[in-house]
């Protein structure tokens, strides 16, 4: 079910619905984020004040980006493969907001309750991959190719701990269900950030990697490649790749809250009270927020590794850690 009010609704009508809301669940964060960490967190952390003039402290600044962007020529290089390269960020895009469809908000507020969530998730968070090839290819550019084939070894090498990680946590809940897990940190009596700590660490980095943000930024690093993949795009299609950035960012922080931190529950309270179903999106917000301030600490913390650095971070320490992780999570359930 979608939400825990009692209407009904013809099948046409339940799907606008589940559209609008969809859209306004990924939207809404994203902005926020981008307000609160691009524009302004990031600019008290260098000393300097972000966006003023724009709104009450620079708060319309995002609408005004916006504009802008839909007022840019959109662009297509001369020899690049038209479909390919238009078609490339919403690829991207789409990935992004599938993500949502398996995220509970509360005990019966979700789009969807696959008995398989997190593999899903996990699953369609790939599809990203073939959107960067997509944009390096088609744009028929040496940067954008170069940035491409980066980008897909990065996302490709830090897939495999990012869902590593998530198997601590599975081993624990017993189940691949996201609503399932929540709930199992309520009958633990903790949230599985103390248990999978290490877990948890691991997922922070390997999400950093995948959003291609600094210090794991090599595949669009300014001073070898222009913009990476993001060379020849402009206006809206540009727009769309920025979206998706912070969309995931966004996305993936709500998913990280919802394994390790009891996603809508609260300590004390009953999860499945009915009145979650309106306070648990909040509740999910908030803690969303609190991972993505820790993407964006490290963001503007710590400089670029060099792409053998990259790699060698994945491959040598990542994920033997997390595979270690998965050991020790397994004997404890079988002891204990």
């Amino acid at each position: 079910m979608l939400t825990p009010l009692a209407l009904e609704f013809a099948y046409w009508q339940e799907t606008i619905v589940k559209i609008v809301i969809g859209l306004v669940a990924v939207l809404l964060p994203t902005g926020a984020l981008v307000y609160m960490f691009l524009f302004k967190m990031m600019s008290f952390m260098q000393s300097r004040l972000g966006p003023m003039e724009t709104g009450p402290h620079g708060a319309m600044q995002l609408l005004a980006e916006f504009g802008k962007f839909l007022q840019k020529e959109d662009i297509f290089p001369s020899k690049a493969d038209r479909w390919v390269f238009a078609a490339a960020p919403f690829v991207v895009l789409v990935s992004t907001f599938m993500l949502v469809l398996v995220l509970p908000g509360g005990p019966s507020a979700y789009f969807t309750d696959l008995s398989t969530g997190i593999y899903f998730a996990l699953a369609v968070s790939s599809v990203s991959v073939i959107g960067t090839l997509m944009a390096g290819w088609g744009s028929n550019s040496k940067y954008a190719l170069l940035g491409g084939l980066r980008a897909a070894g990065q996302l490709i090498a830090y897939e495999l701990p990012l869902v590593l990680s998530v198997v601590g946590v599975v081993i624990m809940a017993g189940t691949l269900n996201l609503r399932e897990i929540v709930l199992s940190q309520s009958d633990f009596g903790i949230w599985f950030i103390i248990p999978q700590f290490l877990g948890f660490l691991i997922y922070l980095i390997a999400i950093q990697a995948e959003l291609t943000q600094p210090p794991f930024d090599m595949p669009v690093a300014e001073s070898e490649l222009v913009t990476g993949y993001l060379t020849e795009y402009s206006g809206l299609r540009f727009l769309l790749f920025f979206i998706a950035e912070f969309a995931t960012a966004a996305i993936f922080s709500a998913i990280g809250a919802t394994l390790f931190l009891g996603g809508w529950t609260i300590p004390f309270v009953d999860p499945t009270a009915e009145f979650m179903n309106y306070i648990g999106p909040f509740v999910l917000g908030i803690k969303m927020i609190g991972i993505a301030f820790l993407i964006f600490w490290f963001r503007v913390t710590y400089p670029r590794f060099r792409e053998d650095q990259l790699q060698r971070l994945a491959w040598k320490f990542l994920i033997p850690l997390a595979l270690f992780n998965i050991v020790v999570t397994a004997v404890f359930k079988v002891v204990f």
